[in-house]
Formats: C-alpha cells, structure tokens, sequence
C-alpha cells in the first residue's frame, strides 16, 4: 500500500502539470453533444479534425507528427478522408504529455519505441537523464538568476553616477 501512494502522487502532479498547459484528457472534447452510446462508435472511425479535437492539437500538428513518424498515416480510400482509429488521440496526448514533461521528438520517439516494448527498465533510465537535463538547466538559471540580482543592485546603487554597471559588466573584456 505504501509503494502506491508515490505513484498516485506522481500521477496527481502529471495531472496538474497537464491541466496547467490546457490538455484535453477526455473524449468528451470530441463532441459535446454525443451521447456515450455513439461515442465508441465516434470514437473508431475519426477524421484528422475529430483527431485534432480531441487530443487538443492543430490538424497540421498531426501531419506534422506524421512526417517526423511520431505518428501512423492511415492509408486513404480510394474516395473518402483518412479514418484513424482511437489509439490516434492516445498516441497524441501521449507525445504532448512527453512535451510537456520536457522531451524532445526525437526522445518521444525512443520513448514510443520503448512502450511497444515494454521496456519498463529502459524507459526509467531515459526518464533519469531527462531529470538530470533538467536539474543542470535550473542550476544554469539559478546562477543567471544571481548574476542579474547583483547587477540591478549595483545598478540600483551607481544610478546617480551616469555609467549603467549592467551594460558595462556585457561590456567588458
């Protein structure tokens, strides 16, 4: 029981990471006024606007997505749209979820080959790095974040002087 509670935790601060960048995680997004009855059936047979819709993405996302071959082109009738099935909007919230997390395409796509696998062990290990990406980046910006704090200061302080210690310190040699 205990091991569960990181988990849902985890899964509660995804959520919210998700929530707070306006992804769709329902197929309710599809069409408000589809019953649940008709939403399987939607749901199965979806052109790339419906797609779109429901994944909270542009229709030129998704083809975008299909030439970098994050995602499947479904073959085109001989008349007719491109039907896609419901694993379409997984996939699509699948990669803006991994986005959102900070990975690159290139990492969605490892990351895609990964799950088809079910390599849990190697998924981990990305995920690792991607952290430790991240925690290098915030120590960069801290450091920025200091480096700025003091020039304001000094600038604050020689303002009556006339020189600004801020260009002079981009300035210097």
């Amino acid at each position: 029981m205990a091991a569960s509670a990181p988990a849902k935790s985890e899964a509660l601060a995804l959520e919210l990471v998700i929530r707070e960048k306006k992804l769709p995680d329902t197929p309710q997004s599809i069409v408000r006024t589809m019953v649940r009855s008709q939403a399987q059936v939607a749901l199965a047979d979806l052109t790339i606007g419906r797609v779109a819709a429901a994944a909270g993405v542009n229709v030129e996302t998704i083809r975008y997505y299909q030439r970098r071959r994050l995602m499947p082109e479904p073959d085109k009738p001989s008349r007719g749209q491109r039907r896609y099935a419901t694993d379409a909007v997984r996939r699509l919230r699948f990669i803006k979820r991994a986005q959102v997390l900070g990975f690159t395409l290139e990492e969605i796509v490892t990351l895609l080959k990964l799950d088809e696998a079910h390599a849990c062990a190697e998924t981990h290990e990305l995920a690792a790095l991607k952290l430790q990406g991240i925690d290098r980046r915030l120590a960069d910006l801290k450091a920025m974040r200091r480096a700025l704090t003091l020039l304001l200061r000094e600038c604050e302080l020689g303002a009556a002087t006339g020189a600004c210690p801020i260009i002079d310190a981009l300035a210097a040699d």
